[in-house]
């Protein structure tokens, strides 16, 4: 559900899904074929959120913006399950694994890959193009080639759900 919040409302590009059951309010941009998922919460009541093109907010996905700043998120963008999201940006083609936290004002660069439950610091920068795990999240290695490849795919794949979603809605059954 989109909800506007003090003066500012949400904008969601064209064939972009939000779940009924996520919820976006305030000052956020969505970009074009995102898929924001089920249960996931995209808070900008006191500040603003961008989130580009072909992002996946998967299910149960907190994306908050520092007071009066903006949490930029790329495009092609993967925010994995129950990652926590307090960051300022996080570059092109960036994943952010399953249960992983990105503290307030982290910075994660260009096709980084944050580890499921990696814990990002407050102010912390990932550089771009590596694997970060652990907490706090130090780097282990260099994004390799299978790494992409992989990541890739799975991008499309909520892309194309996207458009599904879009064309063949879901539909509540009877208890």
């Amino acid at each position: 559900m989109l909800y506007k919040f003090d003066g500012k409302e949400p904008t969601v590009g064209k064939g972009s899904y939000v779940s009924e059951l996520a919820s976006v309010i305030g000052d956020v941009v969505i970009g074009e074929h995102c898929y924001i998922g089920h249960g996931a919460i995209v808070r900008g009541d006191y500040g603003r959120i961008e989130i580009g093109d072909g992002t996946a907010v998967e299910e149960g996905v907190i994306i908050h913006a520092p007071p009066g700043a903006v949490n930029q998120i790329g495009t092609r963008v993967t925010l994995g399950h129950k990652a926590v999201i307090h960051g300022k940006y996080i570059g092109n083609g960036a994943v952010i694994g399953m249960g992983a936290v990105l503290s307030i004002l982290s910075d994660v660069g260009e096709g980084a890959i944050i580890a499921e439950g990696g814990i990002v610091k407050a102010n912390q920068v990932i550089p771009a193009g590596v694997v970060a795990a652990g907490n706090p999240a130090k780097v282990i290695r260099d994004v390799s080639a299978d790494d992409k490849a992989l990541w890739d795919f799975g991008k499309q794949i909520y892309i194309d759900l996207a458009g599904k979603y879009l064309a063949e809605p879901m539909e509540p059954m009877p208890v």
